[in-house]
Formats: C-alpha cells, sequence, structure tokens
C-alpha cells in the first residue's frame, strides 16, 4: 500500500499588523493633539497673563529713550522755562525757536565734542534758543539723545569743561547775533539716556572776550534751564499695558 499523498507543510498564518499599526498612528494623534493643547493653553495663558515686573521695567525704559522722536519738539522745549535770580526771584525764560536745521548730533556741538558723543552712541542732537525775562540775555540749550543710560552717563563723563554747544543764533530774531563767540558760560546734565547742554550769553551778541564784569545771571540760569528740559524728558512714566502706546 501507498501513503496517500501528504499536502505541502503550511507555515503558521501571521496576523495582519493593519491594526496594530492603525493603534500606534492613533496614539500619535492624541500625543500630538495633547502637546498642541498644552501650547495652545500656555499661548493663550502668556496673551492674558498680566505684565512681569522685567517687562514693565522694559517698557518704561523703552518709552523714554523713545522720546526725543515721539513727543512733539514744542513739549521738549516747552513755551516757557521757570528759573529763580538770587536777587528778583521767580522768572520765566521765553523760547525763541527751535533749530529748524535737523537734528544731527556733528551740527549741534563742536567737532571734538561730537566725536565724544559719536563714540557714545549719540543718536541725536537737538536745540532751542531762549531769552531771559528781561530779554537782555540768550541761552541755547541742547538735548543729546543716547540709547541707554549708561550710554549718556559715558558721554557726560567724558565731555570737557565746557561742553561746546554751539549757540542757535535765529535769523530775523532777537538772538540773530547770538553766536558761539557770544558764550559766557556752558553747562551739561545727564539723567537717563539724556545729555542735555545749554550755554548762555548776551542776546546783542557781544563777545565773551569784551565783557569784563559778568553778571551773576549769566551762572544761574543756564544750569537751571537745562535742568527744566532734562526733569521731564528723562522721568519714567507709569507702565499701562492695556493701552497701545505701550509694548509690554
Amino acid at each position: 500500500m501507498f501513503d496517500a499523498p501528504r499536502e505541502p507543510f503550511a507555515p503558521p498564518s501571521v496576523p495582519p499588523r493593519r491594526p496594530a499599526r492603525r493603534i500606534i498612528a492613533g496614539l500619535g494623534a492624541l500625543l500630538c493633539l495633547a502637546v498642541a493643547a498644552v501650547a495652545g493653553v500656555k499661548f493663550v495663558g502668556e496673551l492674558t497673563r498680566s505684565p512681569t515686573g522685567v517687562e514693565r521695567d522694559r517698557a518704561a525704559l523703552r518709552e523714554v529713550a523713545q522720546r526725543w522722536q515721539t513727543w512733539p519738539a514744542g513739549k521738549i522745549f516747552p513755551d516757557t522755562l521757570p528759573y529763580t535770580l538770587d536777587v528778583g526771584g521767580a522768572e520765566k525764560a521765553r523760547r525763541v525757536g527751535i533749530d529748524p536745521g535737523g537734528s544731527t548730533c556733528d551740527a549741534a556741538v563742536e567737532p571734538k565734542v561730537a566725536a565724544t558723543l559719536r563714540g557714545s552712541g549719540c543718536r541725536a542732537a537737538l536745540r532751542a534758543t531762549y531769552l531771559d525775562q528781561l530779554q537782555g540775555l540768550a541761552i541755547t540749550v541742547g538735548v543729546v539723545a543716547f540709547p541707554d543710560d549708561r550710554s549718556a552717563a559715558q558721554a557726560k563723563s567724558r565731555l570737557p569743561k565746557t561742553p561746546g554747544l554751539r549757540a542757535l543764533a535765529l535769523p530775523g530774531s532777537v538772538v540773530s547775533r547770538f553766536g558761539d563767540s557770544a558764550r559766557q558760560n556752558s553747562v551739561a546734565r545727564q539723567s537717563g539716556p539724556y545729555v542735555v547742554l545749554a550755554v548762555i550769553g548776551y542776546a546783542d551778541g557781544r563777545p565773551a572776550a569784551k565783557t569784563k564784569q559778568k553778571q551773576t545771571d549769566l551762572y544761574t540760569i543756564a544750569p537751571q534751564l537745562a535742568e527744566a528740559v532734562l526733569t521731564p524728558l528723562a522721568a519714567r512714566a507709569a507702565v499701562d499695558c492695556s493701552q497701545e502706546v505701550w509694548s509690554c
């Protein structure tokens, strides 16, 4: 007898892998959704949370440093500035005009001083000329803007004893003769990212060399006007991040 032919050996069947792959893919998708959800929650939290103290400080510093650009010229240099004399009491200096020639650092100061200012990152230099209440003295006030407090302080420390601000003589005005040769006294003040310079002399343009006896007003008015311009310009405002003007 012959044995019946055996069927060929068949290996055990392997279960299909598609369901497992689908499960893994599903888990991956769920994981991605979870990550996206967490990220979304964090993003919404960033949008809705209150700004930190550091962010408020940065916003305040940035706003102050941009005032030379964002403030109108008439706000930087008000129509009048107060000062007090040793004899005579409180008076006001009246603004004659603001420099129409631009705001370059080189044009506002002497060349040697311009190099010092540029070395510390000078951004701009704005000038205006005032007349004292008796209309005999002319005072040019200059605002020099820097990127930050440190740069401004560095520039101030490197200035010579005579800061070198150029007198702003406005043609057709009562200070048209107030040129550089008429400068009798000069001062420099610094606060925040600004250095404010001021020079004073007689409005009729008489040269300093020909003035034998100088009145004390030449030494008291210029520092006060410099401070009167600098104080509001460098003052830090309260930050309100809900307003569009602030970038917190």
